[in-house]
């Protein structure tokens, strides 16, 4: 069983650290493009057989959008989902509608599982990921709503994020749980504090493995301009390795195995996906331009170079 390996999200057009001119290709002389004339994520697919979808944690996308990002992409590519915020992050979804996160229920997986049909439906849907904040602690309340979102979305693969050290420190209710709906821990690569969860990248399940590699930019983790700076970190070949060899590891043992780079600034993610896919053997299709070659020189002579595109439509 091969990793399915890509990064989270396909599209950050805008900031320090936007993709543009990186790993999407811009036209000589332009910085910008006219809306509708490139397609990102049909560039996309073609480095790499899945993505992680976090637009759908701040908006429930739309049937006709999945249905469109579906068309847009291989037969075989498949899409993780990540859930929208009011069913993890209810402070942040209160703080952004002004509505009451507390009035959850059946109508809204009602409508997150509508924009998931298209996808599913494609045979493009990879897992749901229900990533939780570190505030997010382990006691009998938070393993009671788990049970209830487990059971709300027990017709899809979910991985759960979890951050908070009390999950690692009693991890027996929890794993127990997780295990009765065949729900994955995500194994998470970031910057560990004192009360930051501990793993073993071991996969808990036989039924799929997830991965996710944030990032180790403890400086800017919590102190930061803006948000992507967090993300502001490449993971050298070395710090690599391990993980790579504990994702191949894992994979033997499971159905499915997905890892997803997250530190997005400026494509890093792109870059250590496709070191990563170099790693463990896989072929590195599709081209990539020559700009984003000379800024991470170390897949010089590892992924092929794309040709100038006079013919992209300028501003």
């Amino acid at each position: 069983m091969s990793v399915r390996v890509g990064t989270s999200g396909w599209s950050y057009p805008s900031g320090k650290g936007a993709w543009n001119g990186v790993f999407y290709p811009a036209p000589p002389g332009a910085s910008k493009r006219r809306k509708g004339a490139f397609d990102e994520l049909a560039f996309y697919a073609e480095h790499f057989d899945t993505v992680e979808l976090n637009s759908s944690f701040y908006r429930v996308p739309s049937p006709q959008s999945t249905k469109s990002w579906a068309e847009r992409t291989p037969r075989d590519f498949e899409f993780s989902v990540k859930l929208y915020q009011k069913f993890t992050h209810p402070e942040m979804f209160a703080k952004a509608t002004g509505e009451d996160p507390s009035e959850i229920g059946g109508a809204d997986v009602d409508e997150f599982r509508r924009a998931l049909d298209p996808l599913a439906s494609a045979g493009k849907l990879g897992a749901l990921l229900a990533q939780f904040p570190a505030s997010f602690k382990n006691d009998a309340n938070a393993r009671g709503y788990l049970e209830w979102l487990l059971r709300a979305f027990k017709d899809y693969a979910v991985a759960v994020e979890l951050r908070h050290r009390s999950f690692s420190d009693d991890p027996r209710p929890t794993m127990a749980l997780l295990g009765e709906y065949g729900a994955a821990l995500v194994q998470i690569d970031e910057p560990k504090f004192r009360l930051s969860i501990r793993q073993n990248l071991l996969p808990n399940v036989r039924t799929f493995y997830y991965m996710r590699l944030h990032g180790r930019n403890a400086q800017q983790w919590w102190r930061h301009e803006k948000s992507e700076d967090r993300y502001n970190y490449l993971y050298s070949a070395d710090e690599l390795q391990p993980i790579v060899e504990a994702a191949q590891e894992a994979s033997r043992e499971v159905k499915k195995a997905y890892l997803y780079t997250n530190n997005h600034f400026s494509a890093k993610s792109v870059a250590n996906a496709a070191t990563i896919k170099h790693k463990l053997g896989q072929p590195l299709d599709g081209a990539y331009p020559g700009e984003f070659v000379e800024r991470y020189p170390d897949l010089k002579g590892i992924v092929k170079i794309l040709p100038p595109r006079p013919s992209d439509t300028l501003v």
